[in-house]
Protein backbone atom coordinates (compact mmCIF):
# COMPACT_ATOMS: atom_id res chain seq x y z
CA UNK A 1 0.00 0.00 0.00
CA UNK A 2 2.82 2.56 1.01
CA UNK A 3 4.25 1.60 -2.01
CA UNK A 4 1.67 2.77 -3.88
CA UNK A 5 0.67 5.72 -2.35
CA UNK A 6 4.15 7.00 -2.92
CA UNK A 7 4.08 5.86 -6.89
CA UNK A 8 0.72 7.84 -6.80
CA UNK A 9 3.05 10.67 -5.35
CA UNK A 10 5.79 10.46 -7.57
CA UNK A 11 3.09 10.99 -10.12
CA UNK A 12 1.64 14.15 -8.69
CA UNK A 13 5.24 15.43 -8.27
CA UNK A 14 5.78 14.94 -11.71
CA UNK A 15 2.23 16.48 -13.04
CA UNK A 16 2.61 19.50 -11.05
CA UNK A 17 6.21 20.58 -10.43
CA UNK A 18 7.17 21.57 -14.16
CA UNK A 19 3.51 24.16 -13.54
CA UNK A 20 4.87 25.05 -10.28
CA UNK A 21 8.35 25.80 -11.40
CA UNK A 22 6.92 27.67 -13.89
CA UNK A 23 4.84 29.99 -12.17
CA UNK A 24 7.56 30.38 -9.18
CA UNK A 25 10.55 29.36 -10.53
CA UNK A 26 12.94 31.14 -8.33
CA UNK A 27 11.22 30.32 -5.23
CA UNK A 28 10.70 26.42 -5.83
CA UNK A 29 14.41 25.97 -7.43
CA UNK A 30 15.83 27.21 -4.03
CA UNK A 31 14.20 25.29 -2.00
CA UNK A 32 14.52 21.78 -4.17
CA UNK A 33 17.17 20.41 -2.05
CA UNK A 34 15.38 21.52 1.59
CA UNK A 35 12.32 19.43 0.11
CA UNK A 36 13.98 16.24 -0.64
CA UNK A 37 15.79 16.16 2.89
CA UNK A 38 18.88 17.97 2.55
CA UNK A 39 18.08 21.46 4.65
CA UNK A 40 21.00 23.27 5.29
CA UNK A 41 21.17 23.81 8.99
CA UNK A 42 23.55 25.00 11.37
CA UNK A 43 22.74 21.87 14.02
CA UNK A 44 23.51 23.14 17.34
CA UNK A 45 23.77 19.94 18.62
CA UNK A 46 20.55 19.27 20.55
CA UNK A 47 18.03 17.36 19.60
CA UNK A 48 15.11 20.12 18.38
CA UNK A 49 12.05 19.89 18.53
CA UNK A 50 10.42 19.74 15.21
CA UNK A 51 7.61 22.82 15.02
CA UNK A 52 5.37 22.73 11.21
CA UNK A 53 3.56 25.37 10.10
CA UNK A 54 2.49 25.74 6.41
CA UNK A 55 2.38 29.03 5.30
CA UNK A 56 2.29 32.81 7.21
CA UNK A 57 -0.63 32.42 9.24
CA UNK A 58 0.79 28.81 10.85
CA UNK A 59 4.36 30.67 11.22
CA UNK A 60 2.64 33.30 13.32
CA UNK A 61 1.16 30.63 15.08
CA UNK A 62 4.49 29.23 15.69
CA UNK A 63 6.43 32.67 16.57
CA UNK A 64 3.93 32.83 19.63
CA UNK A 65 4.73 29.64 20.78
CA UNK A 66 8.65 29.65 20.29
CA UNK A 67 8.77 33.10 22.02
CA UNK A 68 7.02 31.48 25.11
CA UNK A 69 9.29 28.04 25.28
CA UNK A 70 12.06 28.04 27.44
CA UNK A 71 15.16 30.03 26.38
CA UNK A 72 17.48 26.82 26.00
CA UNK A 73 15.06 24.65 23.93
CA UNK A 74 16.61 23.78 20.35
CA UNK A 75 13.94 24.58 17.62
CA UNK A 76 12.98 23.69 13.66
CA UNK A 77 10.80 25.23 12.00
CA UNK A 78 9.59 23.76 8.81
CA UNK A 79 6.95 24.78 6.37
CA UNK A 80 5.63 24.24 2.50
CA UNK A 81 5.22 27.74 1.27
CA UNK A 82 8.04 29.97 0.13
CA UNK A 83 6.07 33.14 2.17
CA UNK A 84 6.04 30.63 5.27
CA UNK A 85 9.41 29.94 4.96
CA UNK A 86 10.18 34.16 4.84
CA UNK A 87 8.49 34.25 8.03
CA UNK A 88 9.78 31.41 9.78
CA UNK A 89 13.31 32.57 9.17
CA UNK A 90 12.53 36.06 10.50
CA UNK A 91 11.84 34.93 13.94
CA UNK A 92 13.88 36.57 16.50
CA UNK A 93 14.39 34.17 19.18
CA UNK A 94 17.88 31.70 17.93
CA UNK A 95 17.11 28.15 16.93
CA UNK A 96 18.21 25.29 15.63
CA UNK A 97 16.71 26.57 11.76
CA UNK A 98 13.94 26.36 9.46
CA UNK A 99 13.91 24.32 6.42
CA UNK A 100 10.83 22.70 4.02
CA UNK A 101 8.75 19.89 4.75
CA UNK A 102 10.50 17.00 2.62
CA UNK A 103 8.54 15.29 -0.07
CA UNK A 104 5.82 12.72 0.94
CA UNK A 105 8.35 9.98 0.03
CA UNK A 106 10.04 7.82 2.23
CA UNK A 107 13.74 8.92 1.42
CA UNK A 108 13.87 12.41 1.82
CA UNK A 109 11.51 11.63 5.40
CA UNK A 110 13.76 9.78 6.85
CA UNK A 111 17.23 11.57 5.66
CA UNK A 112 15.81 14.54 7.15
CA UNK A 113 14.83 12.87 10.30
CA UNK A 114 18.15 11.18 10.59
CA UNK A 115 19.86 14.55 10.33
CA UNK A 116 18.23 16.68 12.77
CA UNK A 117 16.75 14.16 15.23
CA UNK A 118 13.29 15.66 16.50
CA UNK A 119 12.61 14.80 19.95
CA UNK A 120 9.01 15.20 18.75
CA UNK A 121 6.64 17.11 16.48
CA UNK A 122 4.56 19.72 16.94
CA UNK A 123 1.58 20.93 13.70
CA UNK A 124 0.27 24.12 13.41
CA UNK A 125 -3.34 23.94 12.61
CA UNK A 126 -2.73 20.47 10.93
CA UNK A 127 -1.55 19.42 8.10
CA UNK A 128 -1.52 15.94 7.63
CA UNK A 129 0.91 13.96 5.96
CA UNK A 130 0.31 10.03 6.31
CA UNK A 131 3.96 8.54 5.33
CA UNK A 132 5.47 11.84 7.80
CA UNK A 133 3.73 10.43 10.57
CA UNK A 134 4.15 7.04 9.41
CA UNK A 135 7.81 7.49 10.15
CA UNK A 136 7.73 10.14 13.06
CA UNK A 137 5.55 7.72 14.74
CA UNK A 138 7.88 4.53 14.05
CA UNK A 139 10.86 6.32 15.82
CA UNK A 140 8.61 6.69 19.09
CA UNK A 141 8.21 10.75 18.71
CA UNK A 142 5.05 12.62 20.37
CA UNK A 143 2.70 14.42 17.95
CA UNK A 144 0.54 17.20 18.99
CA UNK A 145 -1.50 19.49 16.65
CA UNK A 146 -1.55 23.15 18.52
CA UNK A 147 -4.46 26.16 17.42
CA UNK A 148 -6.07 23.04 15.35
CA UNK A 149 -9.47 23.70 12.99
CA UNK A 150 -11.32 21.49 10.55
CA UNK A 151 -13.22 24.14 8.57
CA UNK A 152 -16.14 23.01 6.56
CA UNK A 153 -14.46 22.03 3.16
CA UNK A 154 -12.05 19.95 5.41
CA UNK A 155 -14.31 18.45 6.85
CA UNK A 156 -16.50 17.68 3.96
CA UNK A 157 -14.07 15.54 2.66
CA UNK A 158 -12.34 13.90 5.54
CA UNK A 159 -15.85 12.56 6.68
CA UNK A 160 -16.31 10.96 2.96
CA UNK A 161 -12.78 9.37 3.88
CA UNK A 162 -13.51 8.52 7.75
CA UNK A 163 -12.99 4.56 6.89
CA UNK A 164 -9.23 5.59 6.38
CA UNK A 165 -8.54 8.21 8.65
CA UNK A 166 -7.91 5.83 11.66
CA UNK A 167 -3.97 5.40 10.69
CA UNK A 168 -3.58 8.94 10.14
CA UNK A 169 -5.28 10.67 13.13
CA UNK A 170 -4.61 7.96 15.57
CA UNK A 171 -0.61 8.90 15.01
CA UNK A 172 -1.38 12.05 17.14
CA UNK A 173 -1.22 12.02 20.72
CA UNK A 174 -3.34 14.98 21.19
CA UNK A 175 -5.11 17.61 19.97
CA UNK A 176 -5.24 21.71 21.15
CA UNK A 177 -8.97 22.73 18.92
CA UNK A 178 -9.57 26.59 18.44
CA UNK A 179 -13.13 26.08 19.14
CA UNK A 180 -15.94 23.60 20.14
CA UNK A 181 -17.31 23.05 17.45
CA UNK A 182 -13.58 21.82 15.39
CA UNK A 183 -13.17 19.18 18.58
CA UNK A 184 -16.81 18.15 17.87
CA UNK A 185 -15.96 17.56 14.24
CA UNK A 186 -12.94 15.75 15.08
CA UNK A 187 -14.65 13.33 17.45
CA UNK A 188 -17.21 12.55 14.88
CA UNK A 189 -14.13 11.66 12.43
CA UNK A 190 -13.06 8.56 14.82
CA UNK A 191 -10.98 10.56 17.09
CA UNK A 192 -11.29 9.28 20.82
CA UNK A 193 -12.28 12.41 22.96
CA UNK A 194 -9.79 12.21 25.52
CA UNK A 195 -6.96 13.19 22.62
CA UNK A 196 -8.89 16.31 22.05
CA UNK A 197 -9.11 19.09 24.99
CA UNK A 198 -10.66 22.96 23.08
CA UNK A 199 -7.54 25.68 23.81
CA UNK A 200 -8.51 28.72 21.46
CA UNK A 201 -6.89 30.63 19.00
CA UNK A 202 -3.33 31.29 19.49
CA UNK A 203 -3.62 34.01 17.09
CA UNK A 204 -5.04 36.31 19.24
CA UNK A 205 -1.82 35.75 22.25
CA UNK A 206 0.25 36.75 19.12
CA UNK A 207 2.58 39.32 19.91
CA UNK A 208 2.10 43.20 18.15
CA UNK A 209 3.91 43.31 15.12
CA UNK A 210 7.42 44.63 14.78
CA UNK A 211 7.43 48.56 13.41
CA UNK A 212 9.87 50.04 11.44
CA UNK A 213 9.82 53.84 11.90
CA UNK A 214 11.92 54.95 8.98
CA UNK A 215 9.49 53.02 6.68
CA UNK A 216 6.31 54.87 8.73
CA UNK A 217 8.15 58.65 8.42
CA UNK A 218 8.39 57.96 4.82
CA UNK A 219 5.22 56.58 4.46
CA UNK A 220 3.76 59.64 6.34
CA UNK A 221 5.13 62.49 3.86
CA UNK A 222 4.37 60.69 1.21
CA UNK A 223 0.67 60.95 2.26
CA UNK A 224 1.11 64.62 2.92
CA UNK A 225 -1.63 64.79 5.17
CA UNK A 226 -4.14 62.34 3.23
CA UNK A 227 -5.53 59.25 5.50
CA UNK A 228 -3.57 55.77 5.10
CA UNK A 229 -6.04 52.47 3.32
CA UNK A 230 -4.38 49.80 3.24
CA UNK A 231 -5.74 46.32 1.37
CA UNK A 232 -3.54 43.62 2.46
CA UNK A 233 -2.83 39.85 1.28
CA UNK A 234 -5.44 40.78 -1.65
CA UNK A 235 -5.31 37.55 -4.11
CA UNK A 236 -6.00 37.36 -8.00
CA UNK A 237 -9.10 38.32 -9.06
CA UNK A 238 -9.43 41.15 -6.28
CA UNK A 239 -7.12 44.03 -6.67
CA UNK A 240 -9.59 44.85 -9.46
CA UNK A 241 -12.66 45.26 -7.11
CA UNK A 242 -9.48 47.38 -4.62
CA UNK A 243 -9.01 49.72 -7.41
CA UNK A 244 -12.45 49.98 -8.58
CA UNK A 245 -13.48 51.63 -4.80
CA UNK A 246 -10.65 53.14 -4.02
CA UNK A 247 -11.67 55.41 -7.27
CA UNK A 248 -14.62 55.93 -6.19
CA UNK A 249 -14.02 56.80 -2.96
CA UNK A 250 -11.62 59.60 -4.29
CA UNK A 251 -8.47 57.86 -5.24
CA UNK A 252 -5.26 59.86 -4.27
CA UNK A 253 -6.82 63.28 -3.69
CA UNK A 254 -9.08 61.51 -0.65
CA UNK A 255 -6.25 58.86 0.56
CA UNK A 256 -3.10 56.93 0.13
CA UNK A 257 -3.50 53.10 -0.68
CA UNK A 258 -1.23 50.78 0.07
CA UNK A 259 -1.64 47.76 -1.91
CA UNK A 260 -0.33 44.51 -0.35
CA UNK A 261 -0.37 41.39 -2.76
CA UNK A 262 -0.51 38.15 -0.97
CA UNK A 263 2.07 36.59 -3.25
CA UNK A 264 5.85 38.17 -4.59
CA UNK A 265 5.25 36.47 -8.12
CA UNK A 266 2.06 38.62 -8.38
CA UNK A 267 4.02 42.13 -7.71
CA UNK A 268 4.92 42.95 -11.17
CA UNK A 269 1.91 41.88 -12.56
CA UNK A 270 -0.72 44.27 -9.97
CA UNK A 271 2.33 46.88 -10.16
CA UNK A 272 1.25 46.99 -14.23
CA UNK A 273 -2.62 46.33 -12.92
CA UNK A 274 -2.24 49.74 -10.42
CA UNK A 275 -0.80 51.89 -13.55
CA UNK A 276 -3.09 50.68 -16.18
CA UNK A 277 -6.04 52.17 -14.30
CA UNK A 278 -4.94 55.65 -14.23
CA UNK A 279 -3.45 55.90 -10.58
CA UNK A 280 0.12 57.25 -10.12
CA UNK A 281 1.62 54.42 -8.04
CA UNK A 282 5.28 53.81 -5.97
CA UNK A 283 6.73 50.96 -5.21
CA UNK A 284 8.11 50.22 -1.68
CA UNK A 285 11.50 48.73 -3.61
CA UNK A 286 11.49 52.47 -4.71
CA UNK A 287 10.40 54.67 -2.00
CA UNK A 288 12.36 57.74 -3.19
CA UNK A 289 11.87 57.85 -6.89
CA UNK A 290 10.22 61.11 -6.39
CA UNK A 291 6.80 61.71 -6.97
CA UNK A 292 3.47 61.77 -4.38
CA UNK A 293 1.79 58.70 -5.58
CA UNK A 294 -1.97 57.25 -4.94
CA UNK A 295 -0.72 54.08 -4.36
CA UNK A 296 2.42 52.29 -2.86
CA UNK A 297 2.82 48.44 -3.88
CA UNK A 298 4.08 46.77 -1.00
CA UNK A 299 6.44 45.14 -2.62
CA UNK A 300 8.25 43.42 0.46
CA UNK A 301 8.04 40.80 3.07
CA UNK A 302 7.36 40.44 6.60
CA UNK A 303 6.23 44.88 6.51
CA UNK A 304 2.77 44.53 6.12
CA UNK A 305 1.79 43.89 9.78
CA UNK A 306 3.33 46.27 11.05
CA UNK A 307 2.35 48.82 9.04
CA UNK A 308 -1.59 48.62 9.89
CA UNK A 309 -0.48 50.43 12.97
CA UNK A 310 -0.49 53.71 10.22
CA UNK A 311 -3.76 53.16 8.58
CA UNK A 312 -7.34 54.71 8.81
CA UNK A 313 -9.16 51.69 7.42
CA UNK A 314 -7.92 48.01 6.25
CA UNK A 315 -9.08 45.89 3.67
CA UNK A 316 -8.00 42.04 4.30
CA UNK A 317 -7.93 40.39 1.07
CA UNK A 318 -8.88 36.89 0.03
CA UNK A 319 -12.45 37.92 1.03
CA UNK A 320 -14.03 39.36 -2.03
CA UNK A 321 -12.63 36.24 -3.97
CA UNK A 322 -13.55 32.76 -2.79
CA UNK A 323 -10.68 31.64 -0.98
CA UNK A 324 -11.80 31.62 2.55
CA UNK A 325 -10.18 34.86 4.05
CA UNK A 326 -7.15 35.63 5.92
CA UNK A 327 -6.54 36.70 9.69
CA UNK A 328 -8.21 39.64 10.43
CA UNK A 329 -6.04 40.59 13.66
CA UNK A 330 -3.31 42.27 12.60
CA UNK A 331 -5.29 45.06 12.07
CA UNK A 332 -7.51 44.36 14.93
CA UNK A 333 -4.73 44.23 17.69
CA UNK A 334 -3.97 48.31 16.80
CA UNK A 335 -7.50 49.20 16.92
CA UNK A 336 -8.10 50.00 13.12
CA UNK A 337 -11.14 49.86 11.39
CA UNK A 338 -11.76 46.28 9.03
CA UNK A 339 -13.55 46.25 6.04
CA UNK A 340 -13.72 42.13 4.94
CA UNK A 341 -15.88 40.80 2.17
CA UNK A 342 -18.12 37.53 2.30
CA UNK A 343 -15.46 35.25 2.13
CA UNK A 344 -14.08 34.07 5.55
CA UNK A 345 -14.87 30.28 5.55
CA UNK A 346 -11.58 29.63 6.35
CA UNK A 347 -11.84 31.67 9.49
CA UNK A 348 -15.53 30.86 10.30
CA UNK A 349 -15.18 31.23 14.18
CA UNK A 350 -13.36 34.58 13.79
CA UNK A 351 -15.57 36.16 11.32
CA UNK A 352 -18.56 34.84 13.66
CA UNK A 353 -17.01 36.54 16.83
CA UNK A 354 -16.06 39.73 14.73
CA UNK A 355 -19.99 39.79 13.40
CA UNK A 356 -21.39 39.20 16.94
CA UNK A 357 -19.28 42.63 18.36
CA UNK A 358 -19.92 44.59 15.31
CA UNK A 359 -15.66 44.90 15.29
CA UNK A 360 -16.06 45.15 10.94
CA UNK A 361 -17.84 45.93 7.99
CA UNK A 362 -18.56 43.18 6.05
CA UNK A 363 -19.38 44.07 2.22
CA UNK A 364 -20.06 42.21 -1.23
CA UNK A 365 -18.17 43.96 -3.76
CA UNK A 366 -16.19 46.81 -5.00
CA UNK A 367 -19.01 49.67 -4.53
CA UNK A 368 -19.61 48.44 -0.64
CA UNK A 369 -16.06 48.97 -0.76
CA UNK A 370 -16.21 52.09 -1.75
CA UNK A 371 -19.11 53.48 0.48
CA UNK A 372 -17.17 52.51 3.70
CA UNK A 373 -13.91 53.70 2.69
CA UNK A 374 -15.61 57.10 1.29
CA UNK A 375 -17.36 57.18 5.45
CA UNK A 376 -13.84 55.97 7.07
CA UNK A 377 -12.10 59.08 5.15
CA UNK A 378 -14.69 61.50 5.83
CA UNK A 379 -15.39 60.61 9.84
CA UNK A 380 -11.93 59.65 11.24
CA UNK A 381 -13.54 58.86 14.99
CA UNK A 382 -16.02 56.43 13.40
CA UNK A 383 -12.91 54.62 12.33
CA UNK A 384 -11.93 54.79 15.12
CA UNK A 385 -14.67 53.36 17.33
CA UNK A 386 -15.36 50.58 15.03
CA UNK A 387 -11.29 49.61 15.50
CA UNK A 388 -11.84 50.15 18.83
CA UNK A 389 -14.33 47.42 18.95
CA UNK A 390 -11.90 44.93 17.30
CA UNK A 391 -8.54 45.62 19.40
CA UNK A 392 -11.25 45.24 22.37
CA UNK A 393 -12.40 41.50 20.81
CA UNK A 394 -8.64 40.62 20.73
CA UNK A 395 -7.95 41.46 24.08
CA UNK A 396 -11.35 39.64 25.51
CA UNK A 397 -10.12 36.18 23.57
CA UNK A 398 -6.26 36.00 25.15
CA UNK A 399 -5.58 32.95 26.99
CA UNK A 400 -4.92 30.07 24.11
CA UNK A 401 -1.21 30.26 24.58
CA UNK A 402 -1.31 29.29 28.32
CA UNK A 403 -3.65 26.35 27.88
CA UNK A 404 -0.99 25.44 24.69
CA UNK A 405 1.45 25.49 26.45
CA UNK A 406 -0.25 22.76 29.36
CA UNK A 407 -1.37 20.48 26.33
CA UNK A 408 2.61 20.68 25.12
CA UNK A 409 3.61 19.99 28.56
CA UNK A 410 4.56 16.09 28.33
CA UNK A 411 6.00 16.97 24.49
CA UNK A 412 8.63 19.62 26.03
CA UNK A 413 9.08 16.55 29.08
CA UNK A 414 10.13 14.35 26.15
CA UNK A 415 12.01 17.10 24.50
CA UNK A 416 13.99 17.92 27.21
CA UNK A 417 15.40 14.14 27.41
CA UNK A 418 15.80 13.27 23.99
CA UNK A 419 19.36 12.63 22.81
CA UNK A 420 20.67 14.26 20.01
CA UNK A 421 21.76 12.62 16.43
CA UNK A 422 25.02 11.14 16.36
Amino acid sequence: MWILYQIAVILVLLLAGPVLLLLRGRHYWASLSSRFGLADLDSTGESPLWIHAVSVGEAGVAKTLIEALPAGQAILVSTVTPTGQAQAAGLERAHYGTAYLPFELGWPIRRFLDRIGPSGLVLCEGDYWPLLLRHVKRRGLPVAVINGRVGDRSFRRMRRLRPLLGPLLGRIDTFGMQTEDDRERLIELGVEPERVRVTGNMKFDAPAPVRDADLEARLSTLAAGRPVLIAGSTMPGEEEAVLEAFGAAGGGEAALLILAPRHPERWDGVADLAESSGHRLLRRSDLDGGHSPDIVLLDSMGELAGLYAVCRGAFIGGTLVPTGGHNPLEPARFGVAISVGPSMHNFRAMAEQFGRAEAWEQVTDASGLAEVWTRWIADDEAARRLGGRAEALVERNRGALQRTLELLAPVLEDSATHEAPA
